[in-house]
């Protein structure tokens, strides 16, 4: 099967650090592998209502931007979550694009499970502190629910920036960037979990 990179933006503002970041690290992808780039914000998901144990709902009907997002996830060989550290982990928009994901694990018809096994997540951040220990939760959040799904997960490439452009500064950021896909991913493991 060849690559299909799904970039998933969670930012709310446009062309920002992680935005930036991620483009650099894409860039170096070979030419014949697919990429999608989502903006979350040009596409808001409804508040997600987990209805998992009550057994006499409705399932709530597909809009058309859960549709587009559950497609694009769907096709993905490699998903890429774009999103700045935002209260020490992921944004908003990012948060409640992965809130999905459980309701699309009891969706029928798809088994979203058996799909995304195998499949790889990597995340891509900027954040404003000197330490990158601050991201931890982050990358607790998109290792953690790889892991789940028996998905690979690549890591979080970091960078830093507070005001626009500033993560062009980051020389280490940037270096990394250019590998940074280039990567095996191994499968992901829960932090308690034996190797």
């Amino acid at each position: 099967m060849s690559r299909r990179f799904l970039f998933v933006l969670g930012s709310a503002r446009l062309d920002g650090n992680t935005e930036l970041l991620a483009r650099e690290a894409a860039a170096q992808l070979p030419g014949d592998v697919e990429q999608r780039w989502i903006r979350l914000a040009e596409h808001p998901l409804p508040d997600f209502v987990d209805m998992r144990h009550d057994s006499d709902h409705v399932r709530q009907p597909a809009d058309p931007e859960t549709g587009l997002l559950l497609d694009a996830t769907l096709a993905a060989t490699d998903i890429v979550i774009v999103s700045p550290l935002y209260w020490y982990s992921v944004s908003g928009l990012t948060k409640r694009y992965l809130e999905y994901w459980a309701g699309w694990l009891r969706t029928p018809g798809i088994d979203f499970r058996a799909t995304m096994a195998g499949r790889t997540l990597w995340g891509v951040a900027a954040f404003a502190e000197r330490e990158a220990s601050v991201a931890e939760p982050l990358v607790g959040t998109l290792n953690n629910s790889a892991a789940y799904l028996k998905m690979r997960f690549g890591g979080v490439l970091l960078g830093n920036g507070s005001a626009p452009g500033d993560v062009r500064k980051d020389t280490d950021a940037l270096t990394r960037a250019k590998t940074f896909f280039a990567q095996e991913a191994p499968l992901a493991r829960f932090p308690h979990q034996d190797a």
